[in-house]
């Protein structure tokens, strides 16, 4: 697939995460965001760089000794041995910045371990049902198209699209991924949304995560396992009244990644993932949030 790269130099910052210097010109239409290295060109030339995503094939579920182990027990010790091994410097970050939007894009975890997770998950997650599986949308009850469940620490509910949403108790391998992103973001995640995509048919509308429940100052960790799908943001202002001419971001979610989107970029800036028949495959996204108690 060919695209537009918004391009950007690393610099360390002073608690070890990986960051990024914007370049200056931004100047096309539409900006689609790979996890490929790339060197660095002016995002205003003409050419379009074809830019390889990774190949994850699923890894082979045997032991050092070669031979075969139940798949469940491959999996948690596949997860149990790599969640260590995941370091902050290790990490190559990608960093958009662009009208009130601050977002933070990195490849967290290699394919063997992003599969076993997925697995995981698909083995492990039982999702919403009846009133729970509906949003409140122009007045109107509709099936929420997608599965969810939502997990995070006691007494703990989301309000959103007319329904309060109670945190189930953490499932083992959630907790854990709550906890490596609090090793590497630094921040402290006590909630998580639980979106399943069954295929390209399963889609997520424009809409602001601005919550009140929402801690403001904290980023929303966004974890994608599975098919790799379009996701984008839209400025505020492109609609009516306004109807500015702000450029519309897209991005490619790879298996295996983790997207921050900082404040304030929910004040300013939609985002959505569109139906999209040439993915197939199942997604999980996770996105992790700070909620407030009350």
């Amino acid at each position: 697939m060919d695209f537009h790269v918004i391009k950007t130099k690393q610099f360390p910052l002073s608690d070890g995460i990986l960051g990024t210097k914007k370049q200056s010109d931004e100047t096309s239409k539409e900006q689609k965001i790979g996890i490929a290295s790339l060197p660095e060109e002016n995002i205003n030339s003409k050419k379009k760089r074809k830019v390889d995503v990774l190949d994850c094939t699923s890894c082979e579920h045997v032991n050092k000794e070669g031979n075969e182990e139940p798949h469940n027990s491959y999996l948690y010790k596949n997860l149990d041995l790599a969640f260590p091994s995941v370091k902050r410097r290790s990490l190559q970050w990608r960093k958009i910045i662009r009208n009130n939007l601050d977002l933070d894009y990195t490849l967290l975890f290699p394919c063997d371990v992003a599969d076993s997770l997925l697995q995981v998950l698909e083995n492990e997650l039982d999702y919403f049902t009846g009133d729970l599986a509906k949003i409140h949308i122009f007045g109107k009850w509709l099936d929420v198209p997608r599965k969810q469940v939502t997990y995070g620490d006691p007494g703990l509910t989301y309000k959103y699209s007319g329904i309060v949403r109670p945190a189930q108790p953490w499932p083992q391998p959630l907790e854990a991924v709550r906890d490596l992103l609090g090793n590497v973001t630094g921040y402290n995640f006590n909630f998580v949304l639980v979106n399943r995509y069954k295929d390209g048919s399963d889609k997520m509308g424009e809409h602001k995560d601005d919550e009140r429940d929402l801690d403001s100052q904290a980023p929303i960790a966004s974890v994608s396992l599975g098919q790799a799908r379009d996701f984008y943001f839209r400025h505020q202002d492109t609609k009516p009244p306004k109807k500015l001419n702000i450029e519309k971001v897209l991005l490619q979610l790879q298996h295996g990644s983790l997207l921050l989107m900082n404040p304030p970029t929910n004040q300013f800036w939609y985002h959505a993932l569109p139906p999209r028949k040439s993915a197939p495959g199942v997604r999980i996204n996770l996105t992790f949030r700070k909620i407030i108690p009350h």
